[in-house]
């Protein structure tokens, strides 16, 4: 019996597609505010509507292409936390459709087997000093998980913040602020290795006092290396996961050798990919410029690379 070299692996995209007719919209709070309380709201629910259509179109789009995963826009509902332009859905017209359609999604997702996440943008911060930067990244992480349990996402991920000077004093702050998060922030947090600050070494111990996964971006530990090989941090993350473990894979767009092997390529090297990550269920969201071009080349190397070496006898 023939098995599949790629069963068990999700290959994800990131928010948006290169050659499909998905756009999501935004806004910036200049034009909004310029704009009478009435036609804020109205401008505001025309764009959430127009967005919540936009993500069963790119599910649908997901699935036609045989994509496992997708990573949603942080600004689904523009403007949702912002200090002057914010609101809740109920205030805006026509604010139960547009949860209804969001709430569609979910059904779309979980009836085609399609995992959804989110990334929030990098100004969320759970170890900063600053009480306005945490009441604020507070906020955000609220907004996410409201999204999120309408859709069904079942990811939350950021990176662990800065080192403000004291690598350890800010995991311990991470670690307290963490524990404090609402159960529905909490329950869907995961935390990400980054090229600058923080190593898989850092933030494993976190995970394990936490409960928090450890979403293992290989990118940037191979920028920011701290010792340990791919294959032991990769069982270490696997062990943080009480569900299907959610990984990032990426390439240099200069190559390694490049003077900024951080900046990601519009497509991933084969070589990039660890072998540790075929065989077992994992989901891994593909950060390349050239989007679902990216997915489908990349798959397609990694069936013509293992195929051989992946067959059972009947």
């Amino acid at each position: 019996m023939r098995i599949s070299p790629l069963a068990g692996l999700r290959l994800g995209l990131c928010c948006q597609f290169v050659n499909e007719a998905v756009k999501f919209h935004t806004t910036t709070a200049t034009a909004t505010l310029r704009l009478s309380p009435e036609e804020q709201h109205q401008r505001l629910a025309t764009l959430c509507q127009a967005n919540a259509d936009a993500l069963l179109a790119a599910l649908k789009c997901c699935v036609r292409q045989g994509i496992g995963s997708f990573r949603i826009n942080s600004q689904i509902l523009p403007l949702k936390t912002h200090p002057d332009a914010g609101y809740e859905l109920p205030e805006l017209p026509g604010g139960e459709a547009i949860v209804a359609s969001f709430l569609a999604c979910g059904d779309y997702a979980r009836s085609h087997q399609l995992r959804l996440s989110f990334h929030p943008d990098q100004f969320v911060l759970l170890n900063s000093p600053r009480e306005q930067t945490h009441n604020n990244s507070l906020a955000e992480l609220s907004y996410h998980a409201q999204v999120a349990s309408w859709v069904g996402a079942d990811t939350i991920n950021i990176h662990g913040g800065g080192a403000y000077g004291d690598k350890v004093a800010a995991l311990a702050l991470l670690r307290k602020n963490i524990m404090a998060l609402p159960e529905a922030v909490r329950s869907r947090l995961t935390l990400e290795n980054d090229d600058k600050t923080f190593t898989p070494a850092d933030l494993l111990p976190v995970c394990r006092d936490t409960g928090v996964p450890l979403v293992y971006d290989v990118h940037h530990h191979r920028c920011l290396p701290d010792g340990q090989s791919i294959a032991k941090v990769t069982e270490q993350a696997r062990q943080t996961w009480r569900a299907e473990p959610l990984f990032h894979i990426s390439s240099p767009i200069e190559g390694w050798g490049g003077p900024k092997p951080a900046r990601h390529h519009d497509y991933i090297d084969i070589n990039d990919f660890p072998e540790e990550w075929l065989g077992w269920p994992v989901t891994v969201d593909v950060e390349a410029k050239a989007k679902e071009l990216a997915i489908l080349r990349l798959r397609s190397e990694l069936l013509s690379r293992t195929n051989a070496s992946c067959l059972t006898p009947d």
